[in-house]
């Protein structure tokens, strides 16, 4: 790089930007001194309103994560910080970690993305940078970069074993005694923490499928291969439930005891019930059995990412609120608040994968229903989602911005024989019809991705209509 003086001209050399959540590039593109330009930034906006001489680092399990990692940790101990490395942790672990020690966190990490791209997800003290941090990294004016081999420092277990330790008090010794549970491993780094723990809470575990090369799990878009993975893994083995989550282990992907994936939302949805939450924060995506249920005193709907979610739980925690959440539509859970029924469970404002996964699965052993039967108590109503890959940003935004003055043609150019009822902007386009089926279209904020949620009445229309869609989008 070349003429260097500030963050937002290393992202317009390198095209690593930030996207709905942390920045994101191509790895080609996230070289040392790049990483090294984010890592200056970072530390001299958060040290505008905190004092700390520590930084934790952990990483997904990437080929590049280790090496993003160390550019990262050598510009911190150029600055004379401290770094705390945490090794291969689930993003959530990182979060609680530099929460609990009051000091700020990076996590290198790609999450769901290609394996061709990585990221690096910045953490204050108190929580998730915010879109106002962000702003500020971009005009933070730059030292000059040194330049020298480095080595990280030995791994500390102090992130993954607190992770642990959270759930363990939280549900008690032997809690899942009598589930039989299969930990689908892949590449997620998650995979041998996950089985540790559960068998820890009393279940039995078996694993499954581990990956030497990193798989692009999307719990959002779930793969028609790992779709039929489930229900096979379920009759074959007779499990209760499929665990698992994306690269950095803040997305859930669990199944019901059928191996029927589960819907982010849904299991959002019935994590929320489980710890009686009374205001809710969450993505314009999301299914809208969240307002039918009942459940809610309050449902904020926001901009899709962590950030406007959690920017949305705080304002409610502002006006009071008795107990706040959210979770988004990849079922990444953020508890903003404590809870009645479990005072030791401490806020973590950030996606969390275990969070649920746990919640459910006491609800299941609490009420003797299997998993399947917690979701047939919920109103009926069916998401679907799936995206265009390589479709590059400004031509989803144009046709998208084309269509929201007239969503009508929108409907004639999908070949779609609706009539439009309700139209909501908050985040792509979101056409409600009046037969009740929805249909929104959005860029991805981390991908060159055109993504499309539908919701309907049954799954089969659901699925059906997501794929006659991206078909009609394929065209145009």
């Amino acid at each position: 790089m070349t003429n260097v003086n500030d963050l937002r001209a290393v992202m317009q050399q390198s095209g690593v930007a930030f996207g709905t959540s942390g920045a994101r590039g191509l790895v080609s593109a996230m070289t040392d001194e790049v990483c090294a330009a984010y890592t200056q930034a970072f530390v001299a906006t958060v040290k505008q309103g905190f004092d700390f001489k520590q930084v934790a680092i952990a990483t997904d399990l990437r080929p590049s994560s280790v090496r993003i990692a160390t550019a990262c940790a050598h510009q911190l101990s150029q600055m004379g910080l401290e770094v705390i490395y945490c090794g291969a942790v689930p993003t959530p672990a990182l979060a609680l970690f530099a929460q609990s020690q009051r000091i700020p966190g990076i996590m290198v990490t790609g999450s769901h993305i290609p394996f061709d791209r990585n990221g690096l997800k910045f953490y204050r003290p108190d929580g998730e940078i915010t879109k106002a941090d962000e702003a500020a990294m971009l005009a933070c004016p730059l030292q000059p970069l040194v330049h020298a081999d480095a080595a990280l420092l030995p791994e500390s277990p102090l992130a993954k074993n607190n992770y642990i330790e959270r759930y363990k008090d939280l549900l008690g010794e032997g809690a899942l005694s009598g589930f039989k549970l299969a930990i689908y491993q892949h590449s997620s780094v998650g995979r041998d923490l996950m089985p540790q723990l559960f068998s820890e809470l009393g279940a039995e575990v078996i694993c499954l499928e581990r990956s030497d090369t990193f798989v692009p799990i999307d719990t959002e878009a779930v793969s028609a291969e790992d779709t039929q993975k489930g229900l096979a893994w379920a009759a074959q083995h007779q499990v209760d439930a499929i665990i698992s989550t994306d690269g950095d282990g803040d997305r859930p992907l669990m199944s019901d005891e059928k191996g029927q994936w589960l819907r982010g939302d849904i299991v959002g949805l019935l994590t929320a019930q489980a710890l009686k939450i009374t205001h809710l924060a969450v993505p314009v995506s999301c299914n809208t059995a969240i307002e039918a249920s009942g459940l809610f005193q309050h449902v904020s709907r926001t901009r899709i990412g962590s950030p406007y979610v959690i920017a949305e739980m705080e304002a409610l925690q502002k006006t009071g609120a008795q107990s706040v959440a959210g979770f988004e539509a990849n079922g990444g859970f953020l508890l903003g608040s404590t809870v009645a029924d479990h005072p030791s469970l401490l806020p973590l404002p950030t996606r969390d994968a275990v969070l649920p996964v746990v919640c459910l699965l006491a609800q299941s052993k609490q009420q003797h229903k299997p998993l399947s039967a917690l979701v047939a108590g919920l109103p009926q109503r069916y998401t679907a989602s799936d995206r265009l890959q390589n479709v590059a940003t400004e031509k989803s935004k144009a046709l998208i911005e084309g269509w929201s003055v007239a969503p009508a043609q929108m409907l004639a150019a999908l070949s779609l024989n609706e009539t439009v009822a309700t139209v909501d902007t908050t985040d792509g386009l979101r056409v409600t019809c009046r037969s009740g089926n929805i249909i929104h279209l959005r860029p991805s904020g981390n991908a060159p991705e055109l993504r499309c949620y539908v919701e309907t009445a049954t799954m089969a229309t659901s699925t059906q209509l997501v794929k006659s869609v991206l078909e009609q989008l394929v065209k145009i």
